[in-house]
């Protein structure tokens, strides 16, 4: 097997529970050292993806391939299962110490107790728990009792390993803190992974590749900056947060830009069109400006809107702004921002956002 050649490889997998069919994927493949997101809504197949992969969930059909060779009864599916490990979204702790817990696999795999207790010495570290390690796992709060799980999972050095929303049950800062931990031993061990996740920052911090699903399905595979700027479809670009979503209809195309009517106003969008063609235009929040005064004269952005401020949404670090512009808008801006502009619903104000910052979608 050849560093380019796949790890882990999916072939016309189908998977059905209580007679519907709940996975459809043709074709999927992990690398080495690789971590991919699966990231879209509830009930899109994301678990039923991994519980398949770990062999906790009967396939209909298709084929699982490890290093190239189909996972069927007998040697195969026993050297994937050893180099495979799993964490789920609540710990699955057994009633004894967190020490104990960790050895659970290496126990299972016969390993001396001198490579078991290095092992599990070297985990505890690695997810900052040795402090714990004697300690039931009754008695640790749910970042703990993950960090308990990761360690596990890892004791056993796969070269793969799935993790189903493993920071959903976690506080913020438990959730922030676990995230980087997770980042960092991934890159020192050098395990493929999949994680599923609803969080954008978790699979924008974590992953090399993100996976939308939808209904059962992949939709979209692509580096997290492709997906996010370059959605496939409007599904996709709900899902990645691109708030500004118009149907319009194409009313001219000079020298590579072209115009688009949206609710009676024209924007202009970087490319070809053909007059009278229908389309679907995206703008994401943060590439939309907003400021006092009509920034015409001063700006080479094609796209400028003379708007009311509607509603303030403060989110923390940065802050979303609702616009009447004759049709809605909605920006992005940071508190700072906010701040010296003095907004207030009911502000009049200018929103303008460059043509190459308009995503399109094709409608024929």
């Amino acid at each position: 097997m050849s560093d380019s050649d796949p790890l882990l490889e999916i072939q016309n997998l189908t998977v059905v529970r209580g007679g519907a069919s709940v996975l459809q994927i043709p074709f999927f493949a992990l690398k080495r050292s690789e971590t991919v997101a699966l990231i879209g809504p509830n009930g899109t197949g994301k678990s039923s993806f991994l519980l398949a992969l770990a062999g906790l969930l009967p396939i209909e059909s298709g084929e699982i391939l490890f290093r190239q060779r189909a996972i069927v009864p007998g040697f195969a599916s026993t050297e994937y299962r050893r180099k495979l490990a799993m964490v789920f979204q609540e710990p699955l702790l057994f009633d004894k110490t967190v020490s104990d817990n960790v050895a659970v696999g290496l126990k299972l795999r016969h390993l001396d107790r001198r490579q078991i207790d290095e092992r599990v010495k070297a985990c505890l570290d690695r997810f900052r728990i040795t402090h714990l390690a004697d300690r039931s796992a009754r008695k640790l709060s749910g970042g703990e009792a993950q960090r308990t799980s990761l360690a596990r999972a890892f004791a056993t050095n796969p070269e793969i390993i799935l993790l189903d929303e493993p920071f959903v049950s976690l506080d913020p800062p438990a959730r922030q803190d676990l995230s980087e931990d997770l980042e960092r031993v991934l890159r020192e061990s050098g395990a493929a992974a999949i994680l599923t996740t609803h969080d954008q920052l978790d699979a924008l911090r974590l992953a090399d590749r993100m996976v939308v699903m939808q209904q059962g399905r992949i939709v979209q595979s692509g580096t997290p900056s492709e997906v996010n700027s370059q959605p496939a479809n409007e599904f996709v670009a709900t899902f990645v947060g691109m708030e500004n979503i118009f149907a319009g209809v194409v009313t001219d195309s000079v020298n590579g830009l072209f115009s688009v009517s949206v609710a009676g106003k024209t924007m202009e969008v970087m490319g070809e069109g053909a007059p009278q063609e229908s389309v679907v235009i995206c703008i994401r929040p943060e590439n939309v400006v907003i400021s006092l005064k009509d920034p015409d004269e001063t700006s080479s952005t094609r796209n400028i809107f003379a708007c009311t401020v509607s509603k303030i949404l403060q989110l923390g670090l940065f802050t979303k702004v609702y616009l009447d512009c004759g049709f809605s808008l909605v920006a992005s801006i940071t508190n700072q921002s906010l701040e010296s502009l003095e907004l207030q619903p009911g502000s009049r104000v200018f929103a303008s956002f460059k043509a190459t910052a308009v995503h399109l979608f094709r409608k024929g």
